[in-house]
């Protein structure tokens, strides 16, 4: 081989290194780009699903006290109308209570055989 195309064979391999290692470097930077457009992608729908998670709690809470008023109010009535029951006819009451305990008893304790 010439020493003329030795030295052409030289450059052109000089040249194809240098193509590569630029090729290497644009590679390496659309990677980062890549990964840190992911990052923030991430970072952005972690906030939204953080976001849209305490809206719904606190939907949640705010329907659930309007049932918890409700609830305790149609408690506290129940328990007025029993007490009103309860002192017109003590007796019968006490023996409804007996016989509603005597009941639960009966059917508790023939579960366990």
């Amino acid at each position: 081989m010439s020493a003329e195309s030795m030295s052409s064979a030289i450059d052109e391999a000089q040249k194809a290194k240098k193509s590569a290692n630029n090729a290497a470097d644009h590679g390496e930077r659309s990677f980062s780009e890549a990964m840190t457009a992911a990052e923030r992608t991430l970072a952005e729908a972690t906030k939204a699903a953080e976001k849209a998670f305490k809206e719904g709690v606190e939907a949640l809470r705010s329907q659930t006290k309007v049932y918890r008023e409700n609830a305790g109010e149609q408690f506290d009535e129940a328990q007025r109308y029993l007490v009103e029951r309860v002192k017109e006819r003590p007796v019968t009451a006490a023996l409804a209570g007996v016989g509603v305990g005597l009941l639960l008893g009966l059917l508790l304790s023939s579960r366990g055989k």
